[in-house]
């Protein structure tokens, strides 16, 4: 009998150009994943390059470009971590794209950077630790120690998907490098004050502003019964005073300028009357044919919110640009490696290296904490993230000018709790929003209707207290743990290299 040929369900050909496919497509998967940091591996060796070209006939030429390698990867961390706060509550309110407000701030963040970020950078390179006091080959390492103890602990915090400090993380670490270096004599502990005083009151600060201004909009705007035109009066308002605030502080970065505080003031009041009036026209044009509903006022703060949070990119570039470079300045300064440092100002150079490196951050890594920020924490709506992108730029642009490396982290997110928690009273207390609500239900049913505030009062609380708990924990342990990082790293550095 002859024997039975064996049957194949699948050819043999087949099963192997199917393996094949399955191994291209996991090369593609994990590559994918690798494109980012291999972007970032990339930028770090071209600002290597990049300091190397203005510094290498110079004294301290290798540890200024091994500085600016380390300058480069904590600017990417910042831009990582950090930034996803200046355009988190656009992104939540969905009044732009992931797209579209990670090129805005990339955008931003390099113009206040260059424009506007020496003042931030002269405190952390020169008044945290007294220079004078300190020699300079070792301050070099001291502020090599901090770089790589605050990029690090910023990258941990980033995978971790914690929005910390990237302010108090290099603070920290220069204290810890710096006691760890020549002890505790040296830093200057006035300005420690000064500098924590500050991350106290502005998030605090940032809060009242934000609650404030949602009041304004809830009050002015939302529970009117024409919402549609008490929009097309108050919306060119808030505009105006963004333009006017933002004019002022643009006035007051020329170093040249003879300005008096009232001629400061009156080119502010100058560019908001003109913001109004272009306002006016514009969001006339954009309130034909909406109806009146809260809904239609999204439309109306679309504009504003996109231009509070290039605003708040700005602000940013100008005073956290500082943790990058700050360092780095200092590293320059004390080898005598750039001449055209001159009463602590950094050269353009040192301040490009931060400002790209943050654009590349965000670009590359920031999308996850965007959504933490502007998703997570409390509910954002147009009108909510317009007061929270609003309040922190005004917070921070003052900060910037007064050369204090504030956490923009900080009032951000104390501007998100604020908004929140404001809600959470607003709902409780306010009897014209009770009223306007019992109106509301009285025209949609003929018995009496249920309190208001009950349902939502009942159903969950707006902010969410397991986020305010774990950033708050997070913000705690950056200062000590980047310190005790950066005194171990000197350590390891002094044995090594010294």
């Amino acid at each position: 009998m002859p024997e039975r040929p064996a049957v194949l369900t699948k050819r043999t050909l087949d099963k192997d150009l199917d393996k094949l496919t399955h191994v291209e497509d996991a090369t593609k998967f994990v590559s994918r994943k690798l494109v980012a940091p291999g972007i970032g591996l990339v930028f770090l060796g071209l600002a290597m390059l990049f300091a190397g070209v203005y510094v290498f006939d110079r004294p301290g030429a290798v540890l200024v470009v091994a500085a600016a390698a380390l300058a480069a990867y904590m600017a990417m961390n910042i831009g990582a971590n950090d930034v996803t706060n200046n355009v988190g509550a656009a992104v939540g309110a969905r009044a732009m794209t992931m797209a579209q407000a990670l090129v805005i701030a990339a955008i931003f963040e390099i113009l206040g950077a260059t424009i506007a970020g020496s003042e931030v950078v002269k405190t952390i390179s020169s008044s945290i630790v007294d220079t004078v006091q300190v020699p300079p080959g070792t301050l070099g390492w001291i502020m090599m120690a901090a770089l790589m103890a605050a990029a690090l602990w910023i990258n941990l915090a980033t995978w971790m998907n914690a929005p910390v400090s990237t302010t108090h993380a290099i603070v920290g670490a220069v204290i810890g490098a710096g006691v760890g270096a020549v002890g505790p004599a040296p830093v200057n502990w006035r300005v420690m004050i000064e500098i924590t005083s500050a991350w106290v009151t502005s998030p605090l600060l940032g809060g009242v502003i934000a609650a404030g201004l949602l009041f304004m909009v809830k009050t002015l705007i939302i529970y009117r019964d024409d919402k549609i035109a008490a929009a097309q009066r108050w919306v060119p308002v808030l505009i105006a005073m963004m333009i006017g605030g933002f004019t002022s502080y643009m006035v007051l970065q020329l170093e040249a300028t003879a300005f008096s505080s009232l001629a400061i003031i009156l080119f502010g009041v100058g560019a908001g009357c003109v913001g109004w009036i272009a306002a006016r026209l514009f969001v006339r044009r954009q309130a034909v044919g909406l109806e009146n509903r809260n809904s239609s006022l999204r439309v109306l703060f679309q504009i504003p919110l996109i231009g509070s949070a290039a605003l708040l990119s700005f602000a940013h570039g100008a005073n956290d640009v500082s943790n990058a470079v700050g360092p780095l300045s200092a590293i320059v300064r004390a080898v005598g490696a750039s001449p055209e440092d001159v009463q602590g100002h950094p050269p353009i150079w040192v301040l490009l290296i931060g400002a790209l490196g943050i654009s590349i951050g965000l670009l590359l890594f920031g999308p996850r904490l965007i959504r933490l920020v502007g998703e997570q924490i409390t509910k954002l709506n147009p009108m909510r993230a317009y007061c929270v992108a609003l309040s922190t730029a005004f917070t921070v642009i003052v900060a910037s000018w007064l050369g204090m490396p504030v956490s923009t982290t900080h009032i951000a997110v104390g501007s998100v709790f604020g908004v929140g928690f404001f809600r959470e009273w607003y709902t409780r207390h306010s009897k014209r929003r009770i009223a306007y609500m019992r109106r509301k239900a009285e025209s949609f049913a003929t018995d009496e209707p249920e309190d208001p505030n009950t349902h939502e009062v009942r159903r969950r609380y707006l902010v969410r207290r397991s986020h305010f708990m774990t950033i708050i924990a997070a913000w705690i342990i950056t200062v000590p743990a980047s310190a005790a990082l950066a005194a171990m790293i000197y350590w390891v550095m002094f044995a090594l290299f010294v």
